[in-house]
Formats: structure tokens, sequence, C-alpha cells
């Protein structure tokens, strides 16, 4: 992997790696999965993967807010936002987890 950012590209070669797929095929599966979740969540749907977590579209109302430099208030419209949640199980393997030095 690399870096401290896991890209596609680490996703389709950890795919290639353990299941034994062509690169080209590791790399389609890891497209469509990721395509098959954006496009639960753009339809409001949540997505639950078991033992690492759930994303949820939540539907913020709109209110006012307030320029912090002029304090001058500014109408903010409703707007759909992401959230991850994860799993209990994601949770206590991170938090056991060692830092590598």
């Amino acid at each position: 992997m690399s870096g401290n950012t896991v890209t596609r590209a680490d996703l389709s070669e950890a795919v290639y790696q353990e299941v034994g797929l062509s690169r080209n095929e590791s790399a389609e599966l890891v497209e469509r999965v990721l395509d098959i979740i954006s496009d639960k969540l753009v339809e409001g749907e949540s997505v639950k993967i078991s033992s690492f977590g759930s994303f949820v579209v939540r539907k913020k109302g709109g209110r006012t807010g307030r320029n912090p430099k002029t304090g001058e208030e500014v109408p903010i419209g409703p707007r759909r936002v992401l959230v991850f949640r994860p799993s209990q199980v994601l949770k206590s393997i991170v938090a056991s987890a060692t830092r590598p030095s």
C-alpha cells in the first residue's frame, strides 16, 4: 500500500494478490463495488458493510448561519450529507492496533 492513504489501485492490487483474479478483473471488481455503493448513497439508501461500518445519507434542514468575520446572517439551504459510522468491530480493531514507529 502506498504511503498513508489506501487508493483504488491499492485495493485492486490487494484483490489481485488475495483472490487471484487478473489485474484488470480486480480493478473492474473494485470499481463495480464502489459504483454500487455510490449509486445506493445517491438514491438515499444506507449502505451497511458487516464488521466495517455504515454509510448513511442524512438530510439537514435549512438554517441561518453567521459570517464569523462580519457577523452578517447568511441563509444556509437544506442539503444532504454523508455520514460514516464505524462498527464496534472496526472500532475495537483500530483501538487495539499499535502504531508503527
